[in-house]
Protein backbone atom coordinates (compact mmCIF):
# COMPACT_ATOMS: atom_id res chain seq x y z
CA UNK A 1 0.00 0.00 0.00
CA UNK A 2 1.73 3.34 -1.31
CA UNK A 3 0.77 6.05 1.39
CA UNK A 4 0.84 10.02 1.11
CA UNK A 5 2.54 11.90 3.82
CA UNK A 6 1.43 15.48 3.40
CA UNK A 7 4.35 18.30 4.04
CA UNK A 8 2.02 21.52 5.60
CA UNK A 9 5.56 23.52 5.52
CA UNK A 10 4.21 26.04 3.69
CA UNK A 11 1.11 26.52 5.25
CA UNK A 12 3.37 27.89 7.99
CA UNK A 13 4.97 30.06 5.22
CA UNK A 14 2.12 32.33 4.45
CA UNK A 15 1.02 32.57 7.93
CA UNK A 16 5.00 33.99 8.84
CA UNK A 17 5.03 36.49 5.92
CA UNK A 18 2.46 38.24 7.64
CA UNK A 19 3.46 37.27 11.05
CA UNK A 20 -0.57 36.42 11.72
CA UNK A 21 -2.44 33.66 13.57
CA UNK A 22 -4.11 31.87 10.15
CA UNK A 23 -3.52 30.19 8.17
CA UNK A 24 -2.87 27.37 10.86
CA UNK A 25 -1.06 24.97 9.37
CA UNK A 26 -2.53 22.15 12.01
CA UNK A 27 -6.06 23.15 10.94
CA UNK A 28 -4.72 22.21 7.74
CA UNK A 29 -3.49 19.04 8.51
CA UNK A 30 -6.63 18.09 10.63
CA UNK A 31 -8.10 18.80 7.09
CA UNK A 32 -5.50 16.81 5.16
CA UNK A 33 -6.18 13.38 7.61
CA UNK A 34 -10.10 13.87 6.28
CA UNK A 35 -9.37 14.29 2.87
CA UNK A 36 -6.98 10.50 3.05
CA UNK A 37 -3.93 11.74 3.71
CA UNK A 38 -1.49 8.95 5.57
CA UNK A 39 0.72 11.09 7.43
CA UNK A 40 2.19 14.80 8.05
CA UNK A 41 4.69 16.11 7.53
CA UNK A 42 6.50 19.44 8.67
CA UNK A 43 10.26 20.38 9.15
CA UNK A 44 11.35 22.48 12.05
CA UNK A 45 14.03 24.85 10.70
CA UNK A 46 16.52 26.40 12.70
CA UNK A 47 15.47 30.01 11.71
CA UNK A 48 11.53 28.95 12.16
CA UNK A 49 10.51 29.85 8.69
CA UNK A 50 7.49 28.18 8.56
CA UNK A 51 6.62 26.00 11.05
CA UNK A 52 7.05 27.18 14.69
CA UNK A 53 7.50 24.93 17.85
CA UNK A 54 3.65 25.51 18.63
CA UNK A 55 2.83 23.52 15.79
CA UNK A 56 4.66 20.85 16.37
CA UNK A 57 3.66 20.45 20.34
CA UNK A 58 0.07 20.48 18.68
CA UNK A 59 0.14 18.46 15.85
CA UNK A 60 1.72 15.99 18.15
CA UNK A 61 -1.60 16.36 20.19
CA UNK A 62 -4.05 16.52 17.65
CA UNK A 63 -3.50 13.91 14.47
CA UNK A 64 -4.35 11.16 14.28
CA UNK A 65 -1.68 9.51 11.73
CA UNK A 66 2.22 9.45 11.16
CA UNK A 67 3.74 12.82 12.09
CA UNK A 68 7.07 12.93 10.11
CA UNK A 69 9.35 15.71 11.64
CA UNK A 70 12.28 16.97 9.50
CA UNK A 71 14.74 18.35 11.14
CA UNK A 72 18.37 19.52 10.98
CA UNK A 73 21.51 17.04 12.85
CA UNK A 74 21.88 19.72 15.28
CA UNK A 75 21.40 19.06 19.26
CA UNK A 76 18.69 21.91 19.14
CA UNK A 77 17.06 20.01 17.46
CA UNK A 78 17.31 16.60 18.82
CA UNK A 79 16.38 17.69 21.85
CA UNK A 80 12.86 19.02 20.47
CA UNK A 81 12.55 15.87 18.92
CA UNK A 82 12.62 13.92 22.17
CA UNK A 83 10.68 16.69 24.11
CA UNK A 84 7.74 16.13 21.38
CA UNK A 85 8.16 11.93 20.41
CA UNK A 86 7.24 12.33 17.00
CA UNK A 87 6.58 8.96 14.92
CA UNK A 88 9.32 9.86 12.77
CA UNK A 89 12.02 11.78 12.74
CA UNK A 90 13.74 12.31 9.13
CA UNK A 91 17.52 13.81 9.17
CA UNK A 92 17.92 16.48 6.05
CA UNK A 93 20.54 19.33 5.72
CA UNK A 94 20.03 22.51 6.30
CA UNK A 95 21.62 26.00 5.23
CA UNK A 96 19.96 29.32 6.72
CA UNK A 97 19.95 30.98 2.83
CA UNK A 98 18.55 28.36 0.49
CA UNK A 99 14.90 28.15 -0.27
CA UNK A 100 14.09 24.65 0.51
CA UNK A 101 16.33 21.82 1.08
CA UNK A 102 18.36 21.93 -1.76
CA UNK A 103 19.82 18.12 -2.09
CA UNK A 104 20.37 15.26 0.31
CA UNK A 105 22.10 14.56 3.05
CA UNK A 106 25.77 13.52 2.78
CA UNK A 107 25.95 10.89 5.67
CA UNK A 108 29.84 9.69 4.55
CA UNK A 109 30.48 13.19 4.95
CA UNK A 110 28.90 13.99 8.23
CA UNK A 111 28.73 10.28 9.43
CA UNK A 112 30.62 11.13 12.62
CA UNK A 113 28.45 14.46 13.30
CA UNK A 114 24.89 12.80 12.63
CA UNK A 115 25.87 9.19 14.59
CA UNK A 116 24.87 10.31 17.82
CA UNK A 117 21.96 12.06 17.25
CA UNK A 118 20.92 9.20 15.12
CA UNK A 119 21.54 6.50 18.00
CA UNK A 120 19.38 8.92 20.26
CA UNK A 121 16.66 8.86 18.61
CA UNK A 122 16.53 5.01 18.12
CA UNK A 123 17.17 4.63 21.82
CA UNK A 124 14.16 7.00 22.61
CA UNK A 125 12.21 4.46 19.84
CA UNK A 126 11.61 6.74 17.42
CA UNK A 127 11.47 5.63 13.82
CA UNK A 128 14.69 7.05 11.52
CA UNK A 129 14.79 8.25 8.42
CA UNK A 130 17.47 10.10 6.15
CA UNK A 131 17.05 12.46 3.46
CA UNK A 132 19.65 11.34 0.70
CA UNK A 133 20.33 10.86 -2.93
CA UNK A 134 19.86 7.94 -4.89
CA UNK A 135 23.27 6.27 -4.40
CA UNK A 136 24.24 3.09 -2.95
CA UNK A 137 26.90 4.30 -0.79
CA UNK A 138 24.07 6.57 0.84
CA UNK A 139 22.19 3.74 1.60
CA UNK A 140 24.98 1.87 2.83
CA UNK A 141 25.67 4.57 5.80
CA UNK A 142 21.97 4.70 6.07
CA UNK A 143 21.86 1.05 7.11
CA UNK A 144 25.14 2.09 9.36
CA UNK A 145 23.01 4.65 11.41
CA UNK A 146 20.56 1.57 11.59
CA UNK A 147 17.76 4.25 9.71
CA UNK A 148 14.73 2.32 9.49
CA UNK A 149 13.61 4.07 6.39
CA UNK A 150 14.92 6.30 3.60
CA UNK A 151 13.64 9.02 1.86
CA UNK A 152 15.14 9.69 -1.55
CA UNK A 153 15.49 12.99 -3.17
CA UNK A 154 13.77 12.92 -6.53
CA UNK A 155 14.50 16.96 -7.64
CA UNK A 156 16.59 15.85 -10.49
CA UNK A 157 14.07 13.44 -11.66
CA UNK A 158 11.17 16.60 -11.51
CA UNK A 159 13.32 18.92 -12.90
CA UNK A 160 15.41 17.27 -15.68
CA UNK A 161 12.72 16.75 -18.20
CA UNK A 162 14.72 15.30 -21.15
CA UNK A 163 16.71 12.88 -18.64
CA UNK A 164 14.13 11.49 -16.63
CA UNK A 165 14.33 7.96 -18.26
CA UNK A 166 17.61 8.04 -17.16
CA UNK A 167 16.83 8.89 -13.74
CA UNK A 168 14.17 6.70 -13.59
CA UNK A 169 16.16 4.06 -13.89
CA UNK A 170 18.65 5.14 -11.24
CA UNK A 171 15.94 5.55 -8.66
CA UNK A 172 14.39 1.72 -9.47
CA UNK A 173 17.85 0.13 -9.04
CA UNK A 174 18.65 2.24 -5.89
CA UNK A 175 15.42 1.47 -4.01
CA UNK A 176 15.45 -2.27 -5.19
CA UNK A 177 18.89 -1.95 -3.36
CA UNK A 178 18.04 -0.14 -0.24
CA UNK A 179 14.96 -3.04 0.15
CA UNK A 180 17.11 -5.33 -0.01
CA UNK A 181 18.93 -4.04 2.62
CA UNK A 182 15.66 -4.12 4.58
CA UNK A 183 15.02 -0.38 4.59
CA UNK A 184 11.80 0.73 3.98
CA UNK A 185 11.99 3.19 0.39
CA UNK A 186 10.05 6.64 0.93
CA UNK A 187 11.06 9.35 -1.68
CA UNK A 188 9.84 13.10 -2.74
CA UNK A 189 10.85 17.11 -3.34
CA UNK A 190 8.99 18.52 -6.29
CA UNK A 191 6.81 15.72 -7.14
CA UNK A 192 3.00 16.55 -8.68
CA UNK A 193 0.25 15.58 -10.05
CA UNK A 194 1.98 14.23 -13.24
CA UNK A 195 5.68 14.04 -12.60
CA UNK A 196 4.77 10.83 -9.32
CA UNK A 197 2.76 8.79 -12.52
CA UNK A 198 6.36 6.68 -13.40
CA UNK A 199 7.18 7.27 -9.48
CA UNK A 200 4.72 4.84 -9.13
CA UNK A 201 5.56 2.25 -10.79
CA UNK A 202 8.37 1.48 -8.75
CA UNK A 203 7.21 -1.03 -6.86
CA UNK A 204 9.86 -0.96 -3.77
CA UNK A 205 8.99 3.08 -2.98
CA UNK A 206 5.81 2.86 -0.41
CA UNK A 207 5.71 6.27 0.27
CA UNK A 208 5.35 10.10 -0.56
CA UNK A 209 6.00 13.10 0.90
CA UNK A 210 4.63 15.83 -1.09
CA UNK A 211 3.76 19.73 0.28
CA UNK A 212 4.38 22.65 -2.41
CA UNK A 213 2.19 20.74 -5.09
CA UNK A 214 -0.58 20.19 -3.24
CA UNK A 215 -0.51 23.63 -1.48
CA UNK A 216 -0.62 25.36 -4.37
CA UNK A 217 -3.36 23.41 -5.74
CA UNK A 218 -4.89 24.35 -2.79
CA UNK A 219 -4.76 27.84 -3.22
CA UNK A 220 -7.28 27.30 -5.99
CA UNK A 221 -9.56 24.59 -5.65
CA UNK A 222 -9.40 23.86 -1.50
CA UNK A 223 -6.66 21.83 0.69
CA UNK A 224 -9.09 18.83 1.11
CA UNK A 225 -9.80 18.26 -2.73
CA UNK A 226 -6.19 18.65 -3.73
CA UNK A 227 -5.04 16.30 -0.93
CA UNK A 228 -7.70 13.82 -1.97
CA UNK A 229 -6.48 14.07 -5.74
CA UNK A 230 -3.26 13.39 -4.83
CA UNK A 231 -3.81 10.54 -2.72
CA UNK A 232 -6.25 8.89 -5.70
CA UNK A 233 -3.58 9.23 -8.23
CA UNK A 234 -1.35 7.46 -5.21
CA UNK A 235 -3.75 4.38 -4.91
CA UNK A 236 -4.71 4.22 -8.65
CA UNK A 237 -8.10 5.20 -8.51
CA UNK A 238 -7.63 7.95 -10.54
CA UNK A 239 -4.86 7.93 -13.23
CA UNK A 240 -5.75 11.12 -15.10
CA UNK A 241 -4.08 13.65 -15.99
CA UNK A 242 -4.50 17.20 -14.05
CA UNK A 243 -3.83 19.90 -16.17
CA UNK A 244 -6.40 22.40 -14.81
CA UNK A 245 -3.84 24.35 -13.46
CA UNK A 246 -0.19 23.01 -14.51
Amino acid sequence: MKRLSVNIDHIGTLRQARQEKMPDPVYAAVLAELAGADGITCHLRGDRRHIQERDLDLLRKIIKTELNLEMAATPEMLKIALKVQPDIVTLVPERADELTTEGGLDLIKNYSRIKSIAESIKQNKIKLSVFIEADEKQVDYAKKLNADQIELNINSYCQKVAQRKEILRKIKTIAAYAQRKNLIVHCGHGLDYNNIKPILTVKEISGFSIGFSIIARAVLIGLGKAVSEMKDIITNIDGGVINEIW
